[in-house]
C-alpha cells in the first residue's frame, strides 16, 4: 500500500470513527431511556437521531477557559491525549479480509499500549486543572489503571498461545474453525472487566464519579475540551469492542454476508453491551474496585493462562507423538 493511499484510508477512518461515536452518544441515550423507562432524546430530528450534532455544535461554541492558577499548556493538551491513541489504536484493527491500515506482528501489543496512554490524559489534566476534586479523580485513574492493567494483557494471553500468533488479522484466521470464546471463556470475561475499566466506563468510573467527586478529573473542563474527553472515551467503547471481537468471536469471520459487515454487527453488539452494563450495575466503592484486581481478577487471569500452557503443551506433544 503506498503512503498517498494509507493516508486517505486513514482520514477516512479518522472520519468514520468520528461519526460512529458521535451515532453512539444518541443510541446510548436512547437505550438508556429505554432500560430506564424514561424518555431519550426525541427533539431534534427524527427521533431526536440529530441530538448528538446539536451536541457537537454547542461544544464547538462553547467558552472553554483554563482555571484560575492552572497550568494552560497541559490542560490543553491533556484532552487531545484523550483522544489520539485510542484512534491510533484502530489502525492495527483488522476490518476484513487484508483490510487493516498496519498488519504489526505485535498488534496486540499496539492496542493494549495505546489504551493505557489515555489515563496519562487524566493524570496530567487532573494535575493542570488546579483543583482538589480533580486530582482525587485523577490519582484514582492512577491506581485504576495499576490494577485493571495487571491483567489486561494476561487475559489475553490464552488466545495468543493459542493463536500462536499477536497479529490480529492471523489470530482472526486462527478462528476459522472455531472461537476462541469457546476455549477462553474465562479470559473474554477478565478481558471484559478490564476493557471496561480501560474505557472508564461504569461501574468502573470512580475518576469522575460525581457523587463525591463533582465530575472527577473532569471538573474544570468544558466546550472542545470536555468533548475530546468524551469522544476518547467513546472511541475506546469501540476499540475494546472491536478487540474482543477479534480475539475472541472470529473478527471478520461469517457466513454470506461480507468479513466487514460482520465485524461492524459484531462490534455494534458489544458496544450495546456496554450500554447494558451501565444501565443495571451501580458503582461499587473505590476499596472493592482495586481490591477485586488484585485479590480475583489477577489470579484467575494467571490460572486461565497456566491452564491453557499446559493444555497447549499436551495438545503439542499428543501431535508429536502421532
Amino acid at each position: 500500500m503506498n503512503a498517498g493511499l494509507t493516508i486517505l484510508m486513514s482520514l477516512a477512518l479518522i472520519m468514520a470513527l468520528l461519526v460512529a461515536a458521535g451515532v453512539f452518544t444518541w443510541v446510548e441515550r436512547r437505550g438508556l431511556g429505554f432500560l430506564q423507562e424514561r424518555l431519550g432524546p426525541n427533539r431534534v430530528g427524527p427521533f431526536g437521531f440529530l441530538q448528538w450534532v446539536a451536541d457537537t455544535v454547542k461544544l464547538l461554541t462553547k467558552e472553554d477557559e483554563v482555571p484560575p492558577g492552572g497550568d494552560a499548556v497541559t490542560f490543553r493538551l491533556a484532552p487531545a491525549l484523550a483522544a489520539i491513541p485510542v484512534l491510533a489504536g484502530f489502525a492495527v484493527v483488522s476490518f476484513g479480509p487484508d483490510l487493516t491500515l498496519s498488519a504489526l506482528d505485535m498488534g496486540v501489543i499496539f492496542v493494549l499500549a495505546m489504551l493505557a496512554l489515555t489515563v496519562y490524559a487524566m493524570v496530567l489534566g487532573a494535575w493542570a486543572s488546579h483543583n482538589r476534586y480533580a486530582l482525587l479523580g485523577g490519582l484514582r485513574a492512577a491506581a485504576q489503571m495499576l490494577s485493571y492493567e495487571a491483567f489486561f494483557g494476561l487475559s489475553l494471553m490464552g488466545v495468543v498461545m493459542i493463536s500462536g500468533s499477536l497479529n490480529l488479522g492471523q489470530i482472526v484466521e486462527a478462528q476459522s474453525g472455531l472461537w476462541f470464546i469457546v476455549t477462553q471463556p474465562l479470559g473474554f470475561a477478565l478481558f471484559m472487566l478490564a476493557g471496561i475499566a480501560a474505557a472508564h466506563r461504569l461501574p468502573f468510573d470512580l475518576q469522575e464519579s460525581e457523587q463525591d467527586l463533582v465530575a472527577g478529573f473532569m471538573t474544570e473542563y468544558s466546550g472542545m475540551s470536555f468533548a475530546l474527553f468524551f469522544l476518547g472515551e467513546y472511541l475506546a467503547i469501540i476499540l475494546v469492542s472491536a478487540l474482543a471481537v477479534t480475539l475472541f468471536f472470529g473478527g471478520w469471520l461469517g457466513p454470506i454476508l461480507p468479513g466487514p459487515v460482520w465485524f461492524g454487527l459484531k462490534v455494534g453488539a458489544l458496544a450495546l453491551a456496554f450500554i447494558w452494563i451501565r444501565a443495571i450495575l451501580p458503582r461499587p466503592r473505590y476499596d472493592q474496585l482495586v481490591a477485586f484486581a488484585w485479590k480475583w481478577a489477577l489470579p484467575l487471569a494467571l490460572l486461565n493462562l497456566l491452564l491453557t500452557g499446559a493444555i497447549v503443551v499436551l495438545a503439542g506433544a499428543g501431535g508429536g507423538a502421532a
